[in-house]
């Protein structure tokens, strides 16, 4: 026994897809804006800032030099 889609199904169809679609969108937008509101908390594994150093722009802290590691044979002892 087959149903007919009458012009009432769809005019209900519609607008219920509509009204889920709104809803989608706006609750997209607002959990986007409170997550881009929320504080960045670093993570336990970022490393302690030393006094002095000032962050960079994209707010990461410049790497200290390090000298190469002397080679203790030359370089004919790294075979």
């Amino acid at each position: 026994m087959g149903t007919s889609l009458t012009p009432e199904f769809w005019e209900r169809f519609t607008i219920l897809l509509v009204v889920a679609v709104a809803v989608t969108v706006v609750l997209t937008a607002a959990l986007d804006a409170l997550a881009a509101r929320l504080p960045h908390r670093p993570g336990s594994g970022r490393r302690p800032r030393a006094a002095g150093q000032v962050p960079t722009a994209e707010g990461r802290l410049p790497r200290p030099r390090t000298e190469p590691r002397p080679l203790l044979d030359g370089p004919a002892g790294r075979r």
